[in-house]
């Protein structure tokens, strides 16, 4: 790449890397200690009130030791979202929105990780991965089979070689400061996933975008991309993002793999050496499989979803009404362009435009909340004592509410004189004071102490206007007192 190509290409990244951004951002500390705590760890989504919430939290204890940060937690997440270092997207189950980094984020992260803690970059075990897979590199795309079978067998004489000497009792022990070298350059790899995730999902939402406008931009029916979905070619699994994720995650679940995967994650942190780690590295060694395992899936839930929307998209034919809306648009901003020149957007025009029902206001013409509005200006008035009627208050009561007191003594008394009565007997030895009401309490109190039978029998009342009422009900007997 010559100079200027360079020079170009990095001038126009200086104004879309969202990862220059962070690295140019007057709060540039602040950003990225604050992002990678909440989001460059085991949560990789956060809901945008929880995050706003530790934000401000987070601002709150570096305000105290000398950071001038004048905004609120929201303004800096919304500015944050502006210059593409969080990426908003709606929850899933419930209308709230969720934040996590965008893969130019976690670039930056990660530039300005590897300034405050330096890895050892030339490590033996760096150069040894370098070389086998070379190794492996050339043997397989050798199309010489001679060349390809003498390779083959050296691997296989080597693999008996090492055999024989574990056989008799020479096993040769990686020792601690080279197995801690390799074990940290292991995680050095693994820590770079979650951006790898980001930049496939963004790559497919892009691929999904781009798709969609070529169908909207052509006026071939028989366009390539329509008929691949008219095919059922899933054109987002076809493309190289698509295929180099899809073998990753078709070996992620692999069950074969993974159980391998646990076991020797089991067994390097078991050894002497894994102790030399952080808590904090032998934490996301333990739960890398897991994590890689629900990345990955929400990766392909996401290739899952844009694939049918790109389908439906197509085959029920609503590309047909978002190009006919875009071409009206491109023909409006046609003749909008000249009139621009020759009209302010305040000229009157001789039209007039019908309101929708729904009243547009501006939020300045919104009257705020006075609590003096709802102040007590008149004086309180002291009410005087008076005795208490007794009396009236039961006679309240009573309006209101089944007197299951009186009710209860009629039963026991008709229980005392006849052994076993009916609501009905209980009726006619008692009447009905409270009319209805009186009926339906001992309804109740039938249900919880009496014993129901299949005959009927006919209950007869007085309402509180003296009017004879009756009803037809199966029998309820009270066999004991209530």
């Amino acid at each position: 790449m010559s100079v200027l190509s360079a020079a170009l290409i990095l001038q126009r990244l200086r104004g879309e890397s969202a990862a220059w951004t962070v690295l140019r951002s007057e709060n540039v500390s602040v950003a990225v200690a604050v992002l990678d705590a909440h989001l460059g760890g085991e949560s990789r989504r956060i809901e945008a009130a929880e995050l706003i919430e530790k934000v401000d939290q987070d601002l709150g204890i570096l305000r105290d030791h000398g950071f001038d940060l004048p905004r609120t937690a929201a303004a800096y997440c919304a500015e944050w979202r502006s210059s593409g270092i969080l990426v908003m997207r709606p929850a899933e189950g419930n209308r709230s929105e969720t934040f996590e980094l965008s893969p130019d984020a976690y670039t930056a992260i990660r530039f300005l990780s590897d300034l405050a803690e330096p890895r050892q970059t030339v490590t033996e075990s760096r150069f040894a991965t370098i070389t086998d897979r070379l190794a492996v590199l050339a043997s397989q795309t050798d199309p010489d089979a001679s060349r390809r079978l003498a390779t083959l067998k050296s691997e296989r004489n080597r693999i008996d070689l090492e055999i024989a000497r574990v056989e008799s009792g020479e096993v040769a022990v990686l020792d601690a400061a080279s197995a801690l070298e390799r074990a940290r350059d292991i995680l050095n790899l693994a820590e770079s996933l979650p951006a790898d995730f980001a930049r496939v999902r963004a790559e497919i939402e892009r691929i999904n975008r781009q798709l969609r406008e070529r169908i909207l931009d052509t006026d071939d029916a028989q366009s390539h991309v329509l008929d691949e979905i008219f095919r059922g070619v899933d054109l987002l699994s076809e493309s190289d993002a698509g295929r180099s994720f899809a073998g990753f995650y078709s070996l992620i679940l692999d069950a074969e793999t993974s159980a391998l995967f646990d076991e020797s994650v089991d067994s390097v942190l078991q050894r002497d050496f894994a102790q030399a780690l952080s808590p904090t590295q032998r934490r996301f060694l333990r739960r890398l499989l897991r994590t890689l395992q629900t990345q990955s899936a929400e990766v392909h839930e996401v290739m899952t979803a844009f694939a049918r929307g790109l389908r439906r998209f197509v085959q029920s034919q609503e590309y047909q009404q978002d190009r006919v809306i875009k071409r009206l648009l491109r023909e409006a901003l046609a003749e909008a362009v000249p009139t621009a020149h020759r009209l302010r957007t305040y000229d009157p025009i001789g039209y007039e435009l019908e309101l929708s029902s729904v009243p547009m206001r501006s939020v300045g013409g919104a009257t705020l909340h006075n609590p003096a509005d709802l102040e007590t200006v008149a004086d309180v008035m002291v009410a005087g004592e008076e005795v208490v009627d007794f009396e009236l208050l039961r006679r309240l009561a009573r309006a209101t509410e089944i007197d299951m007191v009186e009710l209860t003594r009629n039963i026991n008394a008709a229980i005392a004189e006849s052994g076993s009565p009916t609501i009905g007997e209980v009726l006619d030895a008692f009447p009905a004071t409270q009319g209805v009401a009186s009926v339906v309490g001992l309804l109740v109190l039938a249900e919880k102490h009496g014993v129901r039978e299949p005959d009927r029998e006919t209950l007869r009342w007085e309402s509180g206007n003296a009017i004879s009422r009756r009803a037809t009900i199966e029998i309820h007997r009270f066999t004991k007192k209530v």
